[in-house]
């Protein structure tokens, strides 16, 4: 039996009757949807990959019944063979899969060093010079970030010894072999050291949405795996997975390369958005998703690591072609060396009825001024009309109500949705909880698809209006994310305000009244 989830899914709560910033799901489903026709929506989550064999998922994976699966053939003629379940842009036709791969930049600086590293710009001719241009501005960012993440995962490898001993010396000294919240919070001890002890290790485990101090120690050593891993990968100017998949590069129109594996080496990412958007609400296990007409198709192109533009703008228009009105896009980058086909694919999309949610990123940035990819304009400054950009908010409305990580803008970032230990699905029939504005934008996803469901007549544009419209603006003074200076949320987004399925639904009534009548 599956482990039970700990603690509750806090962004399905309602900020009124449980003074939680939730999103009000449950009442959204009591009140305003109860009785009222919904038809099935296709979500597309390009991510790493999605456990289609999950007990809260599989039910709700979207299978394309006009292919066979196995046979080795292409039965339904769309360039993709046995794409039952959806399509890996990172697998070989030999089976094998890339999980780890470089960053943007450090791919820029690999390609463009051996040209421009010892090169001047002034010498170089004017065709040359954009091109030095952007090898220069990588290399700095390059050799800065290798330099954060390796103080980093110093720091972190620190901490992880000092919290393995507080907790060792809190449960010999308290007689448990569990520190739960409730336990830390209020130590059954008069000793102020370890009293001191347990306020130290309380603060940041409830912060981070664990449940007891081993979660909390596991989750931190998780980071520190995730950390080396970007050394060793993601800023590695050696590393080249591509021969993997063995597509050509440089051929940006190239299709049908990849496999039919969309779980992929390590499916815990997409899965968690995934299960936010449409886990089974009726199978009594588990977790619920947000929409309950939602079919999840599985599209691999994001590894550990930044996604090729290539593979970003082939899975947009896979999911597009085969049937999806909602794609999730749980990734960002800051260099985009071939944006033009992101952007070609993002404006077909457009043309089709399909609306794109993507996230904020994790980088505490106002990215008002700070450029990252898939961009929400066009190279000319126009918006694209059928992208919403999230950023993450924490459960409690206080200082701390905008996530520590989220970036941020005002005339970037569209809305805020919950990102901070949320629980949700991960492969091997488990839950956990994780933090990352990917996980607020499958909310604002799953916002989108209950939308469409009971209200398909909906464009794209406008969800996107509904959604924004529904935000109520919240004017509470909260830390800057990556400050402690204190802001106006409202001033951190475009609406200043946390999605709402509620307020949502009752605005798409009043907007686009329905039938009334039941479910089949």
């Amino acid at each position: 039996m599956a482990a039970q989830p700990q603690p509750v899914q806090w962004h399905h709560l309602d900020p009124r009757t449980d003074s939680v910033m939730g999103i009000s799901t449950d009442r959204a489903y009591r009140e305003l949807l109860n009785g009222r026709k919904a038809t099935p929506v296709i979500v597309a989550v390009i991510d790493g990959g999605v456990d289609t064999n999950h007990e809260d998922l599989k039910a709700v994976i979207r299978a394309n019944s006009k292919e066979i699966a196995g046979n080795g053939k292409d039965d339904d003629h769309n360039g993709y063979v046995d794409d039952v379940k959806g399509w890996n842009f990172m697998g070989g036709k030999d089976g094998r899969n890339v999980e780890f791969d470089r960053k943007e930049e450090t791919r820029i600086v690999a390609r463009l060093g051996p040209c421009y590293a010892t090169a001047h710009r002034a010498s170089l001719p004017a065709e040359q010079q954009a091109d030095y241009d952007l090898y220069t501005r990588a290399k700095a960012h390059y050799e800065q970030k290798r330099q954060e993440l390796t103080t980093t995962y110093g720091r972190n490898a620190q901490m992880e010894t000092r919290l393995k001993n507080m907790i060792a010396d809190l449960k010999k000294a308290l007689g448990v072999t569990r520190l739960d919240s409730a336990l830390l919070h209020h130590p059954p001890t008069t000793d102020s050291t370890q009293r001191q002890k347990a306020a130290m290790i309380y603060g940041p485990m409830v912060q981070r949405g664990f449940a007891d101090a081993d979660d909390a120690l596991a989750g931190l050593q998780k980071n520190i795996k995730r950390l080396k891993t970007q050394l060793d990968y993601g800023y590695n100017l050696q590393y080249d997975p591509q021969p993997i998949v063995g597509d050509n590069p440089d051929k940006l129109t190239e299709v049908g390369y990849g496999n039919a594996d969309v779980i992929g080496p390590d499916a815990s990412h997409g899965s968690h958005v995934a299960g936010i958007i449409a886990a089974n609400r009726t199978n009594s296990l588990g977790v619920m998703g947000i929409a309950n007409h939602a079919y999840i198709m599985a599209i691999r192109s994001t590894p550990e690591g930044d996604e090729h533009d290539k593979d970003v703008a082939n899975a947009i228009r896979y999911a597009v072609d085969n049937g999806a009105t909602i794609i999730n896009m749980s990734f960002g980058k800051d260099f985009s060396p071939d944006r033009r086909i992101v952007d070609e694919a993002i404006r077909y999309a457009d043309t089709k009825g399909v609306l794109l949610v993507h996230a904020a990123m994790n980088d505490h940035n106002n990215i008002d001024s700070v450029a990252f990819y898939p961009a929400a304009t066009y190279p000319d400054g126009r918006e694209m009309p059928n992208v919403i950009t999230v950023g993450a908010s924490s459960r409690i409305n206080n200082r701390e109500l905008a996530a520590t990580f989220s970036n941020y803008g005002q005339h970037t970032v569209d809305v805020f949705a919950p990102g901070v230990g949320v629980l949700s699905t991960v492969p091997g029939n488990d839950y956990q909880p994780m933090s990352g504005t990917s996980m607020a934008t499958p909310v604002v996803a799953g916002i989108a698809a209950v939308l469409k469901s009971y209200f398909p007549q909906l464009t794209p544009q406008a969800i996107k209006r509904i959604i924004m419209q529904s935000a109520t603006p919240l004017h509470t003074m909260v830390y800057k994310p990556g400050t402690r200076q204190l802001v106006d949320f409202v001033t951190l987004s475009k609406t200043g305000g946390i999605v709402n399925l509620y307020e949502a639904v009752k605005l798409a009534l009043i907007q686009t009244p329905v039938a009334t009548s039941t479910n089949k």
